[in-house]
């Protein structure tokens, strides 16, 4: 071996560059504020590996990014381990950066003569930054999409060339393919080869003028071997372990395929550009406009870092005095600024709701393309846009939450809410729903509420005007045809509570329950058929016991079938249809024609909803949603907020009318 060392030192003299890579001299001895520089060459290094072994599996396009991410966060061996020491040790470089920063200008490493070596870290700062914005959008997923669409749109803020910069950044005028495949080169090629290449400079420029020491007299003069090395070697492993115990417990997020036809209400960029977005929304920072605000006010900031070594040269001990003041004052601010927008972001609750919806498609995403059925050929964006699990309480939130509610809020987790101005001051309340929750649509706890409590499962109808415009008439003593919760037909067969819940009916009511649950047939929904056929007899023959619950539902609702079919109005009786009550056949028809007789005739409220309004397949996405018809899943759903808005809103009384309708 010791032959081999000699006979490759003649070849390459490395001894003698090891000797001058290791042993400087180090006045005043090792210290741990040296370590910095040396994290973030490390940090960078294990950026490079991990970046080459995630390149080795990633695919960038429209297509096949998303898909190689999954693959490579869910499927390869250890993949999402590597993928979140990239991603953190990303998060981990600007971290570091900030603090080697701030240390440089505090310990005076700025001053001449080591000027140019300061302004090659300002270039190396920017790289840094802007290998950040790159890798953000690399897994083509919705967060991703929607923070850098922000981005791409402040560059066409920028003066004159604005536009021009933007269309050559995003490779056309909208995102797309070549926005992505710009975005990794950048990423993966020309940014890194500029970093290394200054890198080396700044080196080169470190070695030539040394360190810059706080205190000569610390310590007695070292050298660099091993005394600093070791210090170095300790703080690099600490940087790795922080970032492999995140990487491991943590791991880096994958939100939904990215979908520019699906509003990402829950994007923001990475926490260390929080500051700069917080700022952007001050009101007096937006009356200035975007190429002000995000360009030319960052501009004059970064202008004053960069010509710290010509204050301080200047105004000599007052320049660094202000140079540092500066610091300090940028560093608490941007601390604060990010701290606010956390807390805010917090305490959002449209915000909390827009991130729940994120993470339950994310899981979702991952999920279907987990299934099965795995990956479509047209991408995996499609998962999502025919599942009806996501799309469902889309097109409730959009179709049917002005009046309806589901678990309390707008079918995507938000309550519904309303701005007033009360004594001058802009304050949000609760919307009260004018119509019956519809959680727990066609289930059997749903029948139960019917046939048990009718008048309370429709009490919500009570918020509405036209309820209180039609008792206003019925009081008058107007004939009045409306759906009523208090006084009815059913309103009075359900208030016999004390009948229908009875012992001796408690197996007819379980039957009939049975038997509605079975006309619904949503998925997931086990069914008793002996069960379901004796609550069959119950509905046709009204076989009860004692009191008002002695009539049968047959009485009335003439239709009562295995499946529903469509009557005409002419052959229907004027009460709602309970032949595949609830059922996915009955809710089409329903949301279609609800002014039919075969549902409510006259006393219905809710509008039509013809195919240009919500087309077919969209109208296909919401009945499957709430009757439970798609694949099986083990997401959440949103938080139950119906107790919520019980309490901020009880149902008001509404006045006794002259006539009882029927």
């Amino acid at each position: 071996m010791n032959s081999f060392v000699n006979w490759l030192d003649h070849r390459t003299g490395f001894r003698q560059l090891l000797h001058e890579a290791l042993y400087e001299r180090v006045p005043g001895g090792a210290r741990w504020r040296y370590v910095w520089g040396s994290t973030l060459v490390f940090t960078f290094v294990i950026q490079a590996i991990s970046g080459l072994m995630l390149w080795t599996a990633y695919s960038p396009s429209t297509r096949t990014a998303w898909e190689s991410v999954f693959y490579i966060q869910h499927e390869m061996y250890l993949g999402s381990v590597v993928r979140g020491i990239h991603h953190f040790a990303a998060q981990a470089m600007v971290e570091l950066m900030a603090i080697h920063l701030v240390q440089v200008i505090i310990d005076g490493a700025y001053r001449a003569p080591r000027e140019v070596n300061f302004w090659l870290g300002i270039i190396l700062m920017q790289i840094v930054l802007g290998l950040s914005l790159t890798g953000y959008l690399l897994p083509w997923d919705q967060k991703g999409y929607y923070a850098t669409q922000v981005t791409t749109n402040i560059m066409s803020a920028t003066t004159v060339v604005g536009p021009q910069v933007q269309v050559l950044a995003q490779g056309g005028t909208s995102y797309g393919h070549l926005t992505l495949t710009r975005f990794f080169a950048m990423h993966a090629g020309i940014l890194p080869a500029l970093l290394i290449g200054f890198l080396a400079l700044h080196i080169c420029m470190f070695r030539r003028h040394g360190l810059t020491v706080h205190d000569p007299a610390y310590a007695p003069d070292t050298w660099f071997w091993p005394d600093q090395v070791l210090r170095d070697a300790i703080a690099c492993l600490a940087v790795l372990a922080v970032v492999l115990l995140l990487a491991v417990f943590r791991g880096a997020e994958l939100s939904a395929p990215a979908d520019p036809a699906t509003m990402f209400d829950a994007a923001r960029p990475e926490w260390y550009f929080l500051f700069l977005f917080r700022f952007l929304k001050f009101h007096a920072v937006e009356s200035l406009g975007l190429a002000v605000a995000a360009i030319i006010i960052p501009g004059i900031l970064m202008g004053i870092l960069t010509v710290m070594p010509l204050t301080a040269s200047i105004l000599g001990a007052a320049g660094h005095s202000l140079n540092k003041a500066f610091t300090w004052i940028m560093t608490i601010g941007i601390v604060g600024l990010t701290g606010l927008a956390m807390y805010e972001d917090a305490t959002d609750t449209d915000h909390q709701a827009a991130l729940a919806e994120a993470h339950r498609d994310a899981g979702r995403a991952r999920e279907l393309a987990s299934g099965p059925d795995k990956i479509p050929v047209e991408g995996a964006a499609s998962l999502l846009r025919q599942d009806p699990f996501t799309q469902g309480p889309r097109l409730f939130a959009r179709h049917c939450s002005s009046c309806h509610r589901y678990q309390g809020h707008d079918g995507r987790g938000s309550l519904v809410t309303e701005f007033s101005d009360a004594a001058g001051k802009q304050t949000s309340a609760i919307v009260a729903p004018t119509a019956v929750d519809l959680s727990g649509f066609g289930s059997r706890e749903w029948m139960r509420s019917v046939v048990v409590d009718y008048r309370g499962h429709f009490a919500w109808l009570k918020n509405a005007g036209w309820y209180q415009q039609a008792r206003e008439k019925q009081a008058a003593g107007e004939a009045v045809s409306l759906i009523d919760p208090d006084n009815s037909e059913m309103a009075d067969w359900s208030g016999d509570a004390a009948a229908v819940s009875s012992p001796e009916n408690a197996e007819n009511l379980t039957a009939l329950v049975e038997f509605l649950a079975a006309e619904a047939g949503h998925g997931g929904i086990g069914i008793d058929q002996a069960l379901a056929e004796k609550g069959r007899s119950v509905a046709l023959n009204g076989t009860w016991a004692g009191g008002a619950a002695g009539t049968s539902c047959a009485s009335c609702h003439s239709t009562l079938g295995n499946a529903f079919t469509p009557v005409s109005d002419d052959a229907a009786d004027g009460y709602p249809t309970l032949a595949g009550y609830a059922s996915a056949a009955w809710l089409r028809d329903f949301i279609r024609h609800p002014n039919a007789k075969r549902h409510y005739g006259s006393k219905n409220q809710m509008p039509e909803y013809s195919p240009q309004q919500l087309s077919d397949p969209e109208l296909d996405l919401l009945v499957r949603w709430m009757t439970h018809d798609y694949a099986p899943t083990t997401v959440a759903e949103y938080a139950d907020r119906l107790e919520l808005i019980r309490a901020a809103i009880p149902t008001a009384p509404a006045p006794e009318p002259t006539s009882q309708p029927k």
